[in-house]
């Protein structure tokens, strides 16, 4: 009697080195990252995990694909499945593997990302998950490391990619693709929020919205989309910056959006109203963004949507409050911010002391203005952070009534010391 065969282990023993423990908790994983690739409801029913967990499994289909490398983070050739044509090529007859033209999705017309090869492609199927990991560990780094420093790296690491992506194809180049996206959209948030330097922002973003387009990542779009209306939102031009806005709900749309995206979606809009001058639409739009986060979405938000939550919602609209003059609320709200402000959110921190003493120059308390701005220089010397220092000279220039006095003279000694005024200026 012939032994009996035990069906892929390959897939089992990867699951259960995922602690996937169960098939109904391999559904629910895939489930999960579905949501998160913005992949829509895509279901995997216990019944499709048992015949890929066969002794024959069937050839998943490229999202299916794309869900496996994502949460067992290897690709499915290492995961006991066959390409059907692999057998045809072997045999000399039958269809050719699909080519690049399949799985190519260019965003723009004139695209400057490289096509893959014709050829078979150079990289290992691994390769895009390993330049993921890359990628979310400089996500994690972007909090403490130095602004200069880090971009350096992340910028070597964007130009690697796009190498790499010239020498992949099918759904290894989609995964690929999307950390690019991701890699790229951190290089641009570094230039324009870190560094202040919009015009090479404005080119990084769209590079990063061509690599989505690649991934065919509607939910990394729309963020790459949310990012370029800063740029003319911090310029007055408001039809511009809601337009964009508008291109970037039309992407979120496309895919499962957390409660959380659609509320950042709604904060950044109200960000570019208020410095564009209408502090009442923007907080129209933040109320809308509350009530968004209270009623939640059922969508579990992505790994890389870590600049945002509830407190982070407070900010802005403790913002838009002192720009609106009403200062009582925004002192509220802003105090409130600081009290929930996580310890390593050095960043944020330095904005919303800024705001706060901003807020009490408007309510002519120069000496709790001062003692403020001298709190937000410490976190500055800590972690760089220029929309930060920009918020610091803002609450500044409100002291100039009270510019002689010792407390003002005491945060300009700081402000214009040698190693502030030199960091400010090679950064």
């Amino acid at each position: 009697m012939p032994p009996r065969s035990s069906g892929n282990t390959a897939l089992k023993s990867a699951r259960q080195a995922a602690g996937l423990s169960s098939q109904r908790a391999f559904v629910e994983a895939l489930a999960a990252a579905a949501q998160q690739l913005g992949l829509g409801r895509i279901t995997v029913s216990t019944r499709q995990i048992g015949r890929w967990e066969s002794d024959t499994p069937p050839w998943p289909r490229d999202d299916y694909q794309r869900l496996l490398t994502h949460v067992l983070h290897l690709p499915v050739e290492r995961l006991g499945f066959r390409a059907p044509w692999q057998d045809a090529l072997r045999a000399g007859t039958g269809p050719q593997a699909p080519g690049p033209a399949a799985t190519v999705r260019p965003v723009l017309p004139r695209p400057t990302l490289p096509r893959p090869a014709r050829s078979a492609p150079v990289q290992p199927d691994t390769v895009g998950a390993t330049y993921a990991t890359v990628t979310a560990a400089h996500r994690r780094l972007y909090w403490s490391v130095a602004p200069a420093t880090l971009h350096q790296a992340v910028a070597e690491h964007a130009n690697l990619g796009t190498v790499l992506l010239g020498e992949t194809t099918g759904v290894v180049r989609r995964v690929l693709a999307a950390a690019l996206a991701e890699s790229l959209l951190l290089a641009g948030r570094i230039q324009f929020f870190d560094l202040r330097q919009p015009d090479q922002a404005d080119g990084t973003y769209v590079r990063a919205l061509q690599a989505a387009g690649e991934a065919d990542d509607s939910l990394l779009g729309a963020a790459i989309l949310a990012h370029t209306a800063f740029l003319p939102g911090w310029t007055d031009r408001r039809e511009e910056a809601v337009e964009r806005m508008q291109a970037a709900r039309t992407y979120a749309r496309r895919g499962p959006a957390s409660a959380e995206l659609l509320a950042w979606l709604d904060a950044v809009e109200a960000e570019c109203l208020t410095r564009c001058g209408d502090q009442r639409g923007a907080l129209a739009l933040l109320n809308r963004a509350e009530a968004t986060l209270a009623a939640g979405s059922g969508h579990t938000s992505p790994d890389w949507l870590d600049w945002f939550s509830p407190v982070r919602l407070a900010a802005f609209k403790g913002n838009t409050e002192l720009r609106a003059g009403h200062l009582p609320q925004a002192r509220d709200t802003l105090r409130h911010v600081l009290d929930r402000l996580p310890g390593t959110d050095g960043k944020q921190r330095v904005v919303v002391l800024g705001d706060l003493a901003a807020v009490e120059a408007a309510s002519r308390h120069p000496q709790e203005a001062c003692e403020l701005l001298d709190q937000a220089l410490d976190q500055l010397a800590v972690t760089w952070y220029a929309t930060g220092m920009e918020r610091v000279r803002e609450a500044r220039r409100a002291l100039v009534p009270w510019q002689d006095s010792p407390a003002v003279r005491r945060v300009d000694d700081r402000l214009y010391s040698w190693s502030a005024t030199l960091s400010a200026l090679q950064r």
